[in-house]
């Protein structure tokens, strides 16, 4: 067999077997504006949650691509910042809970969490 017949085989094996991809495993179309680091902490701490596993890495890459077709980076990150504050005490921490943007800034998140959950999970 010739180097190119080998090739062209390699080839349409590596095609085969991304197509068979599970669609739950499949990488959504993304916004890419989402730093790299920030998505290896995501999958990082999702999967200590999920067990460290090739499965809970699968599941907890699909995860961050689909939140990230859903909230923009900086909504993202104004989403992480409500809910670290969410988990505070005092007078500062109940102030700025109350705000509606901060209500709404969580609630962008949990949903986009929500639908991570139901489509990798």
């Amino acid at each position: 067999m010739t180097t190119r017949k080998k090739m062209i085989g390699a080839l349409a094996a590596a095609c085969f077997a991304f197509a068979s991809v599970p669609d739950a495993f499949a990488a959504p179309a993304c916004n890419n504006d989402y730093p790299t680091s920030v998505r290896a902490d995501y999958v990082f701490a999702c999967m200590k949650v999920n067990g460290d596993t090739r499965d809970s890495l699968q599941r907890c890459s699909c995860s961050i691509d689909v939140i990230a077709t859903l909230l923009p980076y900086d909504k993202y990150v104004s989403g992480e910042t409500v809910a670290s504050v969410d988990l505070s005490t005092g007078v500062i921490g109940r102030m700025f809970k109350a705000t509606p943007l901060a209500k709404q800034q969580l609630k962008n998140l949990r949903n986009a969490q929500a639908e991570a959950e139901v489509r990798c999970f």
